[in-house]
């Protein structure tokens, strides 16, 4: 079985505007992430319409709750589905493994992975919270907690990707957003990578929205992404 490297990002505020996007893809070739805006638009008939045109999906919905209602959310998701689904690190070990547990009555459950620190967050907003740690030493910290936890992976940035794979081992699923190609601007990412370093980085999956979303022809966007990752 495939086991396609590029995550697309559905930014979309509407179903019609996802389902557009996707029919002028290939299942084969990527899989799509479906984020807050968009889920609480279409909710879960976009998901099965996704999965009924032969995409798997990353229901990035940064679950952060106490252990049991987490549990309870994951368990949603699985029961939809859906290939992968996270939850905030920061919600600590406690719900990450009540989380854990709860994938774990499923025969093929979704991959389980946590988001350690938004790629939006620079050192300054780490100030403002009153924590003095580099954005590399929190990622860091909270993947190891998400590891012990039993989770499968983060989701981190490209430019911490190596110091993870060095620290959590080759099974760690490292999952990055901020993916740019070279002459791509960065918006709101403020730590990016293109597609090519992050994986030399030890990236597993890569997240990149705009440069296919909106390119003129997104499957030849798509392939040329390929290329450059090999």
């Amino acid at each position: 079985m495939s086991d396609p490297k590029v995550i697309i990002a559905l930014d979309y505020s509407d179903a019609q505007s996802a389902l557009k996007l996707v029919a002028r893809l290939e299942p084969a070739l990527c899989r799509v992430k479906v984020g807050i805006e968009l889920f609480n638009t279409a909710g879960s008939q976009l998901i099965e319409l996704l999965m009924q045109r032969g995409f798997e999906i990353f229901l990035d919905l940064k679950f952060h709750d106490i252990p049991n209602t987490t549990a309870q959310a994951c368990k949603a998701a699985a029961e939809l589905g859906v290939w992968m689904v996270n939850v905030h690190a920061l919600g600590g070990r406690k719900m990450m493994e009540a989380a854990r547990n709860v994938m774990s009555l499923y025969t093929n459950p979704p991959k389980l992975i946590a988001v350690t620190l938004l790629t939006s967050m620079a050192q300054e907003d780490l100030a403002d919270l009153g924590i003095t740690a580099t954005p590399a030493d929190m990622v860091l910290r909270l993947a190891k907690l998400a590891r012990d936890s039993g989770l499968d992976g983060v989701v981190c940035s490209a430019r911490e990707a190596a110091l993870l794979r060095q620290n959590c081992g080759n099974e760690f699923c490292l999952v990055t957003p901020g993916i740019r190609s070279v002459d791509a601007v960065a918006d709101d990412q403020s730590r990016v990578m293109t597609p090519s370093a992050a994986m030399d980085q030890g990236a597993n999956y890569l997240v990149i929205g705009r440069p296919i979303t909106r390119a003129a022809d997104p499957l030849q966007a798509l392939q040329n992404i390929i290329k450059q990752i090999g």
